[in-house]
């Protein structure tokens, strides 16, 4: 996975916020044993901690406003991207919105972009305050993706997954598909409480797995909107698996057996490894959204 060095990093699409002291004190929302139940129900990669009750009321929404926003000062062209993890993820961001901007406006619509929060521990958002605990996660309140990049280290360590640069990228392709799900309406679907290996919630999930295979299949070609090239100019097929396995490694009954020993598929929100490796590679092969149906 290599992005174009000479590109110019879009850094107003992520917003920095790590090492900043979130509004509403010390209490942790999450933590501890908290936050291994919300492992094992699979909030991670999900859509807004309140999902589980992971919110801690209506604290004030914004982190603090002295953010030393490190990405902004360092992450400036492709050649960083390359090199950083932080500014890998301001690229992949970038490469994300080039190319839903480009396919929404192909079949006449228009996208809305959403920023990515890039946060240490605890952060307060439009769907409730929440810690890295729960994983990465999108917020349709702010229309905001939330991710702590030490995430990526457990997703290594206590997921198993071989990670790597496109592990990362599938990750926050996979919040972005929830956010494409915001527009069209389909995120809805997973607002009816209920779990289980044919829920909505399952289904909602898997088609974020096949957005992102979508963008997968296109991102080498899809235009920079600054340059006219590829923000992104080589995905091999060592980088797919990467994607690959980190689909598998999150899925509800690998989580499961993990965590507590069994696997129990009426608790499942976000589908089988077996599944999510599935409509990943549906996505990439295909290219093609409408091919994302996951609720036929």
């Amino acid at each position: 996975m290599r992005f174009d060095d000479d590109a110019e990093l879009d850094t107003s699409e992520v917003r920095d916020v790590r090492g900043n002291r979130v509004p509403g004190g010390g209490a942790t929302v999450g933590g501890g044993i908290v936050g291994l139940i919300a492992l094992v129900l699979g909030v991670l990669f999900g859509v807004g901690p309140e999902q589980l009750g992971l919110s801690a009321g209506d604290e004030d929404r914004a982190a603090s406003a002295s953010s030393a926003a490190r990405v902004e000062r360092t992450c400036r062209t492709g050649a960083d991207a390359n090199t950083r993890d932080d500014c890998r993820i301001v690229a992949v961001v970038n490469s994300l919105q080039d190319y839903w901007r480009a396919e929404y406006a192909r079949r006449g619509g228009r996208y809305g972009d959403a920023r990515t929060v890039m946060f240490t521990g605890r952060v307060s958002t439009a769907c409730g305050s929440a810690t890295s605990a729960v994983g990465p996660f999108y917020c349709p309140g702010d229309r905001r993706v939330y991710l702590d990049l030490g995430f990526f280290d457990e997703l290594r360590t206590t997921f198993g997954a071989t990670g790597g640069p496109f592990a990362q990228a599938y990750v926050v392709a996979h919040e972005y598909g929830h956010h494409v799900q915001n527009q069209t309406g389909a995120l809805a679907r997973a607002r009816d409480g209920r779990a289980g290996a044919a829920s909505q919630s399952v289904r909602v999930e898997l088609q974020a797995d096949c957005y992102a295979g979508v963008w997968a299949h296109h991102a080498t070609s899809a235009p920079d909107a600054k340059t006219g090239r590829p923000l992104l100019t080589r995905l091999t097929e060592a980088d797919i698996r990467e994607g690959l396995d980190a689909a598998a490694a999150v899925g509800d009954d690998r989580v499961q057996e993990r965590l507590q020993g069994r696997v129990t598929p009426e608790t499942w929100t976000h589908g089988s490894a077996a599944q999510r490796r599935q409509w990943f590679r549906t996505g990439f092969e295909t290219g093609d959204m409408a091919r994302c149906d996951t609720f036929r």
